[in-house]
């Protein structure tokens, strides 16, 4: 997720910089060309219905749209193609999700590489989604964890960073720049931020995919139509969502608890 930051030229998009939020980020400070990327992985990366502006290679592969870290696993995979209605503003699901069958309980671990803030924060995105009675649950845990929220390495240019599942299991990580994010209002800000990240993690793409610009201004960024990774979650609105907890970009000290629309698109995906 992005940070939404007039007084900055870097993207701010809750994957995904450097003093703006998570996918709530920002873009970041200096974005590599995309000329040093290859057009292969270019091309692969827009055949699953991601953008590939302002791209970055780092540590584990690719960082897309912000906050989505994209595996050389991802690049890999050959998964069955299906055209996808792309439409505005409507809720998006990728193609792989979680398997739950009759429930299923993932564990989050906070590394200790992180404030205690958020911790706090963890448990306020647990209790938004527990509260849904979904299939899918959360708890947190001290030691091992599905899925764990560790420090970003050093330098990073983005707010938080997350992929999406595989075999069925979700991402298995979270990487968070504390240091640009920082401790204030654990429970709304920092806690609207992961559970952003936690979204992808269970498969959920930024609701404004295919028009960033309403969420992070400045101009249109429009994705187009994929063959793969961009579902539409029947129910969910064709119009803008200006408070959807997966839109690409948020204000500093924004909070985004689940809205009627996000409820709707987690109950029919969990």
């Amino acid at each position: 997720m992005k940070l939404r930051n007039i007084l900055s030229t870097a993207a701010l998009c809750t994957a995904s910089v450097l003093a703006l939020s998570s996918c709530s980020k920002q873009q970041e400070t200096v974005a590599p060309a995309e000329d040093s990327i290859s057009q292969t992985v270019l091309s692969q990366i827009k055949d699953m219905g991601l953008t590939t502006q302002d791209i970055k290679k780092v540590d584990g592969g690719y960082l897309v749209e912000g906050d989505i870290l994209i595996t050389p696993e991802n690049l890999a995979a050959k998964p069955e193609y299906q055209m996808l209605r792309v439409g505005a503003e409507e809720q998006y699901r990728t193609t792989n999700l979680v398997s739950v069958g009759s429930g299923r309980t993932v564990s989050i671990r906070v590394s200790t590489s992180l404030p205690s803030a958020y911790v706090t924060a963890t448990d306020e995105l647990i209790s938004r989604y527990n509260a849904q009675n979904l299939l899918i649950r959360f708890t947190r845990v001290t030691s091992g964890g599905n899925i764990v929220l560790t420090a970003a390495p050093a330098g990073s240019g983005y707010l938080a960073s997350a992929g999406f599942p595989s075999g069925g299991n979700p991402y298995n990580l979270v990487q968070v720049n504390s240091g640009a994010i920082g401790t204030a209002n654990a429970s709304t800000y920092i806690a609207t931020i992961l559970a952003h990240e936690v979204g992808h993690c269970i498969g959920f793409r930024h609701t404004d995919y295919a028009g960033r610009q309403y969420s992070c201004g400045g101009a249109a960024v429009n994705e187009g139509a994929s063959t793969v990774g961009a579902i539409y979650i029947p129910g969910t609105p064709t119009g803008n969502d200006p408070n959807s907890w997966m839109l690409a970009c948020i204000g500093s000290g924004g909070n985004r608890p689940f809205n009627t629309n996000d409820i709707t698109a987690l109950r029919y995906v969990y």
